[in-house]
């Protein structure tokens, strides 16, 4: 049964494109980093201007991304998610959605994707998400993200939301502790 499982899951690996470790087991080639690009990644930040020298209440910031074909399949690879839903058009044009639509958890990354445009070095503590609508491979998506409570100890509760236009798709709250960058030698 094991070996079965590893050999689908190096198929459905190569079926996206990615490659998966060797017969041999050796790890494969560290991916690399990825540029923003303009058309597909742009992002906005306003911290208040009462206090610029640190976060703090009422500051936001904004993550828009296409969500494309390749993301989607990508995302499936790293994930091991191979549901049809997001990857099959016959499957998903027979389902309750009309068609394919991304990953919830690959459109909720994008939450994540604001936070790292936060000034210092943001890592979540918890995360909840509620998922209202489905996101269309093509769709434009922005991620909101909005301090709303100082908690102290650099810890701070946030708003997170992922819109379609002007529908809401994910709904959330977050809490994060927010460092400071560690010193260039």
């Amino acid at each position: 049964m094991f070996n079965s499982v590893v050999a689908a899951n190096r198929a459905a690996f190569a079926a996206f494109g990615v490659d998966p470790a060797d017969e041999n087991g050796s790890e494969p080639a560290p991916a690399e980093r990825i540029e923003p690009d303009e058309e597909l990644a742009e992002w906005t930040v306003e911290i208040s201007e009462d206090h610029p020298d640190r976060l703090g209440v009422g500051d936001r910031v904004e993550f828009s991304k296409r969500i494309s074909d390749e993301d989607v399949k990508q995302f499936a690879a790293a994930s091991g998610d191979t549901n049809p839903l997001h990857l099959d058009d016959e499957f998903a044009g027979k389902t309750r959605f009309r068609g394919r639509i991304a990953h919830g958890t690959l459109v909720g990354g994008l939450i994540s994707a604001a936070l790292a445009r936060l000034p210092g070095l943001t890592i979540y503590l918890s995360q909840d998400l509620e998922f209202h609508n489905p996101v269309r491979i093509g769709d434009r998506v922005t991620a909101e993200v909005e301090i709303v409570e100082d908690l102290g100890d650099d810890q701070y509760r946030l708003t997170t939301r992922v819109v379609d236009e002007d529908d809401v798709v994910i709904d959330g709250e977050a809490v994060v502790l927010i460092d400071d960058l560690p010193e260039d030698d």
